[in-house]
């Protein structure tokens, strides 16, 4: 890749990162519609962790990070062409634990900045489109481990699509009752994210407009 390439993207990486995050939480709807019966909402996600990582490579965190993104592709391929699907789970985890090292790194980025421009800002709305994604995962794994966490019936039934569309729901406390936690862990877990989620939004706002009145 070019040099000036490289650089563009340093310069503009969590722009790329959010445009990703976008194409994730969007575009599988898209693709369903255009092309039915072909599920890459999972590479998606692979993809936009691999987009976080390389947002964060000036982070003290990112030894951590591409540890754990290296352990989450051999967990998959290992799962994949060998059949243990026990490591299914394990994978999982390892992308929500990588993507919550990956939000805390990018947060971090985004509030120790001195002076707002594009790059801190959207870098602000990576954690929290961040946020939605992990614990849409979080949701999905939890169906599958403690089924009928979500609604009455006694298998699991609550997909991928389904778990990130219910996080994004609670994030921003839309509530509309279509998907309903019924167990204890998914009651405190939508809670906690729906806490978390209006925290995150009123620092955000009072960070931003501290640092417009310290600039005027």
């Amino acid at each position: 890749m070019p040099s000036g390439l490289v650089e563009r993207y340093r310069r503009h990486r969590f722009v790329a990162l959010f445009i990703a995050l976008l194409l994730t939480i969007a575009g599988h709807g898209a693709i369903d519609v255009l092309a039915p019966g072909v599920t890459l909402l999972e590479v998606l996600l692979a993809a936009t962790l691999v987009a976080a990582i390389a947002a964060t490579t000036q982070d003290s965190a990112i030894r951590v990070l591409i540890a754990l993104g290296l352990a989450f592709v051999a967990t998959r391929i290992v799962a994949g062409v060998l059949g243990y699907h026990g490591l299914l789970s394990l994978s999982q985890a390892l992308w929500v634990i990588a993507s919550l090292v990956a939000t805390v790194a990018t947060v971090r980025h985004a509030l120790r900045a001195k002076v707002v421009d594009a790059e801190r800002i959207f870098a602000a709305l990576d954690a929290y489109l961040l946020m939605g994604l992990m614990f849409g995962v979080c949701y999905w794994v939890l169906d599958q481990v403690a089924p009928a966490s979500f609604g009455s019936p006694a298998a699991s039934d609550l997909g991928l699509k389904d778990s990130i569309y219910f996080s994004f729901v609670t994030i921003a406390t839309l509530g509309y009752g279509d998907i309903v936690p019924s167990g204890e862990t998914a009651r405190g877990l939508a809670v906690l994210e729906a806490v978390l989620g209006q925290m995150y939004l009123t620092v955000l706002v009072a960070w931003l407009v501290s640092l417009f009145a310290r600039e005027r």
